[in-house]
């Protein structure tokens, strides 16, 4: 009786600890870093998302959407026409 118990516990506390873990990818938090190689080179961009840096990741990081195909590439931020592009984009931001 006390090991079913016992193993009832546990199998809850394992249950309760996986759907923790599901919780923090399912809100769509990532525990690192998402860019592993930036991208200088000009692109037909369509959309970006900027990442400010954080507890999870140091850098700042900005992911751009292609036009046409919709690929994604990471933006390198020290690149000249990044720069002009993001102050532009935040500019025009209400």
């Amino acid at each position: 009786m006390k090991s079913t118990i016992t193993a009832a516990i546990c199998l809850a506390f394992l249950a309760a600890l996986s759907i923790e873990g599901m919780s923090v990818r399912g809100i769509g938090m990532d525990l690192r870093c998402q860019c592993t190689k930036l991208e200088s080179r000009r692109m037909a961009i369509k959309s970006v998302e900027l990442f400010p840096p954080s507890a999870h990741c140091k850098d700042i990081e900005i992911i751009a959407t292609l036009k046409g195909t919709g690929d994604k590439f990471c933006l390198n931020p020290a690149t000249p026409w990044v720069k002009i592009f993001i102050k532009k984009m935040l500019a025009k931001k209400p």
